[in-house]
């Protein structure tokens, strides 16, 4: 995205496409700039999930695991509801996987929320997903 912007600046500035006029700002755009970003927007949906961080609070084996990740989960969502859980099945585990963070800090952060109702809880690398484009 960073490449995107600087590119985007760059042909702006280059083409000298600014005009002011009664105190408004008009900008010219090359057609090529709308193709990019269409571009890294196809690139977005077909990739979203990158390395990153979340918050790893169950971990069950057995014939009950399943049924125990459903009731810690749902205890979750009414505790946060503001913060995504992955449940996810690693042979032979089930696990419990919160959040989307881009940095360890960002993650425990949120770990210091999360502690005092998930006393297992800790911070682990894990693909996460990428923010929503509009």
């Amino acid at each position: 995205m960073k490449r995107i912007v600087l590119l985007l600046i760059c042909m702006v500035s280059m083409t000298g496409a600014f005009a002011q006029n009664h105190g408004s700002l008009n900008v010219i755009q090359d057609d090529r700039i709308e193709s990019l970003i269409s571009k890294q927007r196809q690139l977005y949906k077909l990739d979203s999930s990158f390395s990153g961080y979340r918050i790893h609070i169950f971990m069950e084996i057995g014939n009950e695991a399943l049924k125990h990740a459903e009731e810690v989960k749902k205890q979750f969502e009414r505790a946060f509801p503001d913060i995504p859980i992955y449940l996810t099945y690693a042979e032979p585990y089930f696990r419990l996987r919160v959040g989307d963070f881009r940095n360890r800090v960002e993650a425990e952060k949120c770990l210091r929320r999360i502690k005092p109702k998930f006393k297992e809880a800790f911070v682990t690398a894990d693909m996460i997903y990428r923010p929503k484009l509009d």
